[in-house]
C-alpha cells in the first residue's frame, strides 16, 4: 500500500515539474505559472503558402508516395467512406470517389467540419476532391491513395479561404496548401507510416551489448536485462533495462538509418532523441557527453554530425556519411535506469517526441524509481506504455508545439 502511494505522489510530482517547466521555458505569450491560458489567436495562410514549412512529400510533413489506391486492388479496403452529414461532398463524378479516404483523413476532416461550423454559422465544410481514380492530379498525388482533399467553404466565399486553410493546420492535417483562389489542399501521413503512428524505436533486428559481454536483438531483449548504455558524463556502463516505453513485434514501419563511417550502422525512428556533436574534436579518442554533445531527433542528423560509438567500453565518435529510409519490422522503445542505451554500438536516449532528453529523463523519473522498487516490468502486451501516454497528452496541453517533434508520437 505505501508502494502504491509513493508512485501515485511521483506521478503526481511529474505532473507538477512538467507545468513548472512550461512556466519557466515562457511558451507562449500569456501563458505563466498560476495565470489562465489566453485562447490561441488563429493567423489565417497567406495564398501560396503551406505548413508545416516543407515539402509535401518529405518526413516532415505527409510522407512520400505509396502508389495509386485502385479498385480491384488489395488496398481499395484501406479507404473508409466519410457519411458526415456536415460536409458536402461535389461528387462531380457520381460515384462516391470523393467520400473515399483513409481513416486519418477522415478523422482530420470531420474535425475541421466541427471548426467550420464553429468559425462560421450556417456554413459547411465542403470537399471538391478527395480519393481521384480518373488521373486527374499529378503521377504521384496522394490524392490517389485517399490521403488528400481539396475543400472550399458551403458559401465559396473565398474571403474565407485564408482562415479555413487555417483551421485546417489546427484540425490536425499533416500538410495543408493554400494552394489556389478556388480551394484549400489538404494532405495526411500513411496509415502505414512510421511518422502517423509511432514516436522513438528501434526495430527488431536491432542488437545491445549485455554484461556478460554478449549480444541480443531488440526483439528478445527482456526487463532485468543488463545492457550497455552511458551514465551521461562521459562513461559507458551498463543499466537496467526496466520496461519497454513501446513494445509492437507484430508492425512493420518506416525507419531513419543513420550510417557512419566507422561502419556502423543504426536504424531508428524519426522523433528518436540522438546525441550529436560538430565532430570539432574529430572523430577519434575518448569522448565526455557532457562536452559539446546535444540531442537531437534523429530525423535532424545531417552528414558531417558525429554521433558516439563504443569500442568496448570506450566511446569514440562516428562521422555520419548518409541518412536515409528502411521498412523493418518490429518497434521496441527500452527503458533503462540512466535513460539512455547503446544499439548497434551507438549510443541513444531512450526517449522520443520531445526535444529535450533532460526534460524526459526528468519527468520519467518517477516511472524509473517505481521499477527500481518493484522490479523490472514485462512489456505490455502491445503497444505505447500508458505513462508515456500521459505525460504526452500533459505535454502538448502545457508546452509549444515547437517542443515536440513535428511527426508525434501516437495519437
Amino acid at each position: 500500500m505505501r508502494l502504491s502511494f509513493l508512485f501515485l505522489a511521483s506521478v503526481c510530482a511529474s505532473v507538477l515539474l512538467l507545468l513548472l517547466a512550461s512556466a519557466s521555458e515562457g511558451c507562449g505569450p500569456g501563458r505563466g505559472y498560476g495565470k489562465r491560458r489566453l485562447p490561441k489567436k488563429l493567423i489565417p495562410l497567406a495564398y501560396k503558402q503551406f505548413s508545416p514549412n516543407v515539402a509535401e512529400k518529405t518526413l516532415g510533413a505527409s510522407g512520400r508516395p505509396e502508389g495509386k489506391i485502385i479498385r480491384t486492388s488489395e488496398r481499395f479496403k484501406e479507404l473508409t467512406p466519410n457519411y458526415n452529414t456536415d460536409i458536402i461532398f461535389k461528387d462531380e463524378e457520381d460515384t462516391g470517389a470523393d467520400r473515399l479516404m483513409t481513416q486519418r483523413c477522415k478523422d482530420k476532416l470531420n474535425s475541421l467540419a466541427i471548426s467550420v461550423m464553429n468559425m462560421w454559422p450556417g456554413v459547411k465544410l465542403r470537399v471538391t476532391e478527395g480519393w481521384d481514380e480518373d488521373g486527374h492530379h499529378s503521377e504521384d498525388s496522394l490524392h490517389y491513395e485517399g490521403r488528400a482533399v481539396d475543400i472550399t467553404t458551403s458559401d465559396r466565399d473565398r474571403n474565407k479561404y485564408a482562415m479555413l486553410a487555417r483551421l485546417a493546420v489546427e484540425a490536425g492535417f499533416d500538410w495543408v496548401y493554400y494552394e489556389s483562389k478556388a480551394h484549400i489542399h489538404c494532405s495526411v501521413k500513411s496509415e502505414h507510416s512510421v511518422a502517423a503512428k509511432t514516436g522513438g524505436c528501434f526495430p527488431g533486428d536491432a542488437v545491445v551489448t549485455l554484461e556478460d559481454g554478449g549480444v541480443k536483438q531488440m526483439r528478445d531483449l527482456r526487463p532485468g536485462d543488463r545492457v550497455l548504455a552511458s551514465d551521461g558524463g562521459g562513461r559507458l556502463l551498463y543499466s537496467t533495462v526496466l520496461s519497454f516505453l513501446d513494445h509492437r513485434p507484430n508492425v512493420t514501419k518506416i525507419f531513419n538509418v543513420i550510417v557512419t563511417d566507422v561502419g556502423l550502422n543504426l536504424t531508428v525512428t524519426p522523433a528518436h532523441l540522438m546525441f550529436v556533436t560538430d565532430c570539432a574534436a574529430g572523430p577519434s579518442g575518448p569522448v565526455s557527453l557532457g562536452a559539446g554533445l546535444r540531442t537531437v531527433f534523429a530525423s535532424e542528423i545531417r552528414p558531417g554530425q558525429c554521433v558516439v560509438t563504443s569500442q568496448g567500453e570506450e566511446t569514440t565518435l562516428g562521422v555520419v556519411t548518409l541518412v536515409e529510409e528502411r521498412r523493418s519490422a518490429g518497434l521496441y522503445a527500452p527503458l533503462t535506469q540512466h535513460g539512455s542505451i547503446v544499439v548497434d554500438k551507438i549510443l541513444a536516449s531512450c526517449y522520443a517526441a520531445v526535444d529535450s532528453h533532460s526534460l524526459a529523463h526528468w519527468v520519467l523519473a518517477p516511472l524509473r524509481f517505481f521499477y527500481s522498487l518493484m522490479g523490472p516490468s514485462e512489456p505490455q502486451a502491445n503497444g505505447l506504455h500508458w505513462y508515456p501516454r500521459l505525460l504526452q497528452r500533459l505535454g502538448e496541453t502545457l508546452l509549444d508545439a515547437e517542443h515536440f517533434h513535428p511527426l508525434g508520437i501516437e495519437h
